[in-house]
């Protein structure tokens, strides 16, 4: 398993990879944004303007591959934020794929997200997940501090609402 963070143009050339991390883990049942059925191109077109925010430099974004140099995993660490919040940063869009969980990818992408935060004069990162998920007992395993719950904030992929859990890591 690599980590490497993608410039821009690399990221516009592994769209479709991209997008089909996203599209496994809609289908796995992640909250993510994204309902189901996945609309044609929606995926792609995410990840294409995701593309378009790293070249701007408005987010770094990170992947792992797997043994045959394939993306199974990725993290954007967003720092386009307000002038009054120079020292934060968002994580967003932590997937991996359903075939390489529980192999320590989803850690090891956001120890590389970490580093770059740091480098960057970062001192605070800031996350949402669905309440009580294997991804709330990551970040709490990782150190993150729970800030609190808003209930029904988001849909689950085929409806249902959910709890979100809000988390921060003070660097």
């Amino acid at each position: 398993m690599t980590i490497k963070e993608l410039d821009g143009a690399q990221a516009a050339a592994r769209v479709g990879e991209l997008a089909e991390v996203l599209r496994d883990c809609v289908e796995g049942g992640a909250s993510v944004g994204f309902m189901l059925p996945l609309a044609e191109g929606r995926p792609e077109a995410f990840w294409r303007r995701a593309a378009e925010g790293v070249a701007a430099g408005e987010r770094h974004l990170f992947v792992a591959e797997d043994e045959m140099g394939r993306i199974c995993g990725t993290v954007s660490l967003v720092t386009d934020m307000p002038d009054n919040q120079p020292h934060r940063a968002d994580v967003s869009k932590m997937l991996v794929h359903r075939r390489v969980r529980r192999q320590g990818v989803a850690e090891r992408l956001l120890r590389a997200l970490e580093v770059k935060a740091r480098e960057l004069g970062r001192t605070t990162l800031v996350l949402d997940t669905v309440t009580g998920s294997d991804a709330s007992r990551l970040y709490e395993r990782l150190g993150w501090q729970r800030a609190g719950d808003i209930p029904n904030y988001a849909l689950m992929p085929e409806g249902p609402p959910c709890s979100t859990t809000y988390y921060f890591l003070a660097l």
